[in-house]
Parts: structure tokens; sequence; C-alpha cells
């Protein structure tokens, strides 16, 4: 049995269901999990390994719900820079087809340093597509290697442009193939227990890439082995045109007709939802990744977030794919989240002033969508708060930093209102994954040049 000790850090921000924020207070960690927090005099002085967080913030681990790894072999491709979300995909889908095991392998490992660098602790993946002997396993060894805990999802796409679809014939594959191998996944991998590195998601990429009959087989699948379900929905308008032309419903009232809907699901973005369809989310507890980059890098819109949350809708954080976002990380996206949603409240609000003015997100908001928000639509009941019984999963940022100078009043808000930083600190299940600002378990430099010739490799043919 090993045992962790985190003192003197300046402040502790538990996120807890009291939002608890404790001075000269510490955190016991055994085997992983959280034995004690309170003051410092209360809890033991020595451990297996003492963590001295003097000048330090701790806060827990962000959790990332929604991704695309293998998108960091090509960010800010020229040919897609300016283009709108069906435009982006049909001029990545060919060079995307390119890919090989190693450039998932490759991938993997950079959004997770990426990630981890920026205090992410948990975070999901969708992988869709498969091309040139690519498995979702690729991926899975990859993460191994870096430690973060990962919920990888086994995307697919079916629906190819010869049967209506968008994407290419040449990236989608047999219903048959796809059922099989998700259920290979769940079977060797699947892991539901608390504390768990590694869970698989079923997850057909979007009503514009898979059919009907695949969705309705995945939900069934996915609720036979009791895993969660994910995909993109109502991320542009140009989707909701697709969806009623080619299925007859909207985005969300087709997810109802796939028996799509339920507190085992989630979807990516949700731009383009109107009230009934927040609180349909909000009755049968489907979650919500908000990915507020992405939705600005590719001009799709502004998702009512603080409506979502009014209306009691799970709420997450993602920093979707590199190539929609280019880059990963996670306090940079909490920071975007909170202002964007503040331009939105602006945009259809009342004047700042009035009465009925609506509210502003604020910085501990922010920060709750990326830690306890991120967990509830994972299902995790493990992660997203620092509290007796729950992951050690957290990350420091020392506060004696240039970028944090003059905010000494509120270091909380801090971290979300300054210019966003890498941690200093990140700890998953008690062990350091970033330690004094580097990565434990990858030489950067050497990894570098390894992703950039796979990205040549790819993006060149």
């Amino acid at each position: 049995m090993s045992t962790l000790l985190v003192k003197n850090a300046a402040l502790i921000v538990t996120m807890d269901a009291q939002d608890r924020e404790m001075r000269d207070a510490a955190i016991f960690c055994r085997d992983g999990f959280i034995e004690q927090i309170g003051p410092a005099a209360e809890l033991p002085a020595e451990a297996d390994e003492v963590l001295d967080l003097a000048g330090h913030i701790v806060l827990p681990g962000l959790i990332n719900t929604h991704h695309h790894f293998y998108q960091t072999l090509t960010r800010a491709l020229p040919a897609a820079q300016d283009a709108n979300l069906f435009n982006w995909l049909k001029t990545l889908y060919p060079i995307w087809a390119r890919m090989d095991p190693e450039a998932v392998f490759i991938s993997t490992q950079t959004a997770l340093a990426e990630l981890a660098l920026s205090g992410c602790t948990t975070t999901s993946d969708h992988l869709y597509l498969f091309p040139n002997g690519s498995r979702l396993d690729d991926e899975i060894d990859a993460a191994a290697e870096i430690g973060l805990r990962l919920h990888a999802a086994r995307g697919s796409m079916s629906l190819g442009e010869s049967k209506g679809g968008l994407p290419p014939d040449s990236v989608v594959d047999s219903e048959e193939a796809i059922l099989r191998d998700s259920q290979r996944l769940i079977e060797r991998y699947h892991d539901p227990k608390p504390g768990s590195k590694l869970q698989i998601v079923l997850a057909p990429c979007s009503p514009f890439s898979v059919t009907g009959e695949l969705m309705r087989e995945s939900a069934k699948l996915a609720r036979e082995y009791g895993v969660h379900l994910h995909t993109h929905l109502a991320e542009t308008e140009d989707e909701d045109d697709f969806c009623l032309q080619k299925f007859g419903y909207k985005p969300v009232a087709y997810m109802q007709a796939v028996d799509w809907i339920g507190s085992d699901v989630w979807f990516a973005h949700s731009v383009h939802v109107n009230e009934a369809e927040m609180d349909l989310y909000a009755r049968h507890g489907c979650g919500v990744a908000h990915c507020p980059s992405s939705n600005m890098r590719l001009a799709s819109g502004i998702a009512p977030v603080m409506q979502m949350l009014a209306r009691g809708v799970k709420l997450g954080l993602g920093v979707d794919g590199s190539a929609s976002n280019d880059g990963s990380h996670m306090l940079a996206e909490a920071r975007l989240a909170m202002l964007l949603s503040r331009l939105n409240s602006g945009v259809h609000g009342a004047s700042r002033s009035a009465p009925d003015a609506p509210p502003l997100m604020t910085a501990r908001q922010a920060l709750s969508i990326a830690t306890r928000g991120g967990a509830a639509v994972l299902g995790r009941q493990d992660i997203g708060s620092l509290e007796v019984g729950k992951c050690a999963d957290f990350f420091a940022v020392n506060l004696n930093r240039l970028e944090y100078t003059g905010a000494w009043q509120d270091p909380v808000a801090a971290v979300v209102f300054c210019a966003s930083v890498k941690a200093d600190w990140t700890v998953v299940g008690g062990q350091a994954v970033v330690k004094a600002g580097e990565l434990v378990s990858l030489d950067l430099p050497r990894h570098i040049e390894k992703h950039n010739a796979a990205s040549r490799k790819m993006i060149l043919g």
C-alpha cells in the first residue's frame, strides 16, 4: 500500500458539493484514492511520498469529454483553415484515409501530452475511422504509456457518399464489422470499477455518416454491456438540413427515433438546440460536451450553455479535435467557455444593467463544468472533485508567475480569467504525470520529431 501527502498548498479547491476552498489544508491519499482532506494539523504528517506545494493552487483534475487525438497530425492545414464543418470534413477525409497504426499511436501521445500539461487527468477520445489496419487498440496502447484516464470511444462511419452520406466510401466500414469490433473491445478492455483508467464507449460518428440501423444496434449493444454512448449532434445548421432531408427529423428528434436518448448518452456540441430539446436532455439525463474553440473555429455557432445549466442538463467541456481547435489545452478551453458564454448573454440578453439580465458564467462555474460536470457527463462518480473516497486526481499551478501578478485577491478566478498557463503538477491516481512542469513519461523533443514526420507522411502521401 502506498501513501501520498500533499501539503503546504496556498489553496486547495475541492469542487465538492459545498464548493469548499481550503487554506492551510492537506490531502492524504492511499493507493490512488483520497483518504483524508482538511486542516493540515489534523492529517498525518508523513507518507511514502510527500509533495510540498507551497505557493501552488491545487484543483481537481480537468476532464475532457470530447476529442479526436489523431487530428493533431493535421493542424492549421491551409486548405481547411477557413471552411465550415462540412467543407472542412470533405477536405480532410482523403488525408485522414492515409492514417496508419503508427500515426494513431503517435498522435494519441501528442494529444495526451498536451492535455496533461494543461491539468487534464481524464479524457474521452472519439476515433471514428480505421484505415490501413488502424485499430482503437493502437490508441489504448499509447495512452497506457502516458498515464491519463481514458474513455476510448469506438467511433464508426457506415454511410458513405454512395448511400447519401458525407464521407467518401473509402473511409466507411460495414455495420457487421463495426459491431463485431465494438463487442471485442468492450469484452477485452472495458473496466467499470471505481478508479478505472480505461473504459470503452460506443460512438457512431454523426447523423450524416452512419445509418439509423447502426445507431439502433450500437445502442442495443452498449446497453447490453452497460457502456456509454456518444456522438456528434446539432453542431451546425447544415446538419439540421441534412437530417430533415435524409430522415425527416431534426437531429434531436432523430436521436429519439433511434433510441439514443438516456442517461447513458452524451452529445458533442448541441449548438443548435431549442428550449424543448434542452428540456428533453435534462428530463432524460443526456449529457453535452461543450466545445467552444471548435465551434468558434468552424463558425458553427454558440451553444446555449447557461440555458442548459439552468435546466439541469449535464454539461462538460471538450477541446474537440486538434484540427478544429488546433490545440488541446483544457484551461484555455475553460477560459473560452466562460468568455463565449458571456458574449452570448450580451448578444441575446437584455441590457447588462437591467434587472432581468441573464446571468454571466463565472470563473468557478467554468471550472465546475470542466471538473464535476465532465465527471457527470462520463458517468463517473469517482472523479471530478477532491473529497474522501474519490480518485487522487489533481493538478497544481504555481501562483508566483508573471501571468498571475496582481491577481492575488482571488487565485481561483485567476486560473480562468488570466492567460492560460501550463500545469506545474498533474497527478492521476496519486502518480505524477507532470512533475515540476515536465512530462514524466515522454521525451518531448524526440517525440515532436516523430510526430512531425508522421504528419508529413500522411499529408504529403
